[in-house]
């Protein structure tokens, strides 16, 4: 939060541009820049039943240097 960068988990069918228009309409800031990475899903196991996590995707939001911060916890 110091950088002022913020990490979302969106849609897996979400792109940079609309990541970028709903942070700014949601929080009201600018947003600089907008990475986009997928988390694969992992094996997980429970006695002798085996499955996968789901699948999603993380987004981690930059904003500009004049933005104000997101409001995430009251001070």
């Amino acid at each position: 939060m110091d950088d002022h960068k913020y990490t979302f988990d969106v849609a897996v069918d979400a792109n940079k541009v609309a990541v970028r228009k709903a942070v700014e309409e949601i929080f009201g800031v600018k947003v600089a820049k907008v990475n986009i990475m997928n988390v694969h899903p992992k094996k997980k196991r429970v006695g002798r039943f085996t499955g996968y996590t789901d699948k999603r995707r993380k987004a981690i939001v930059t904003l500009t240097a004049d933005s104000e911060p997101i409001k995430i916890f009251e001070d």
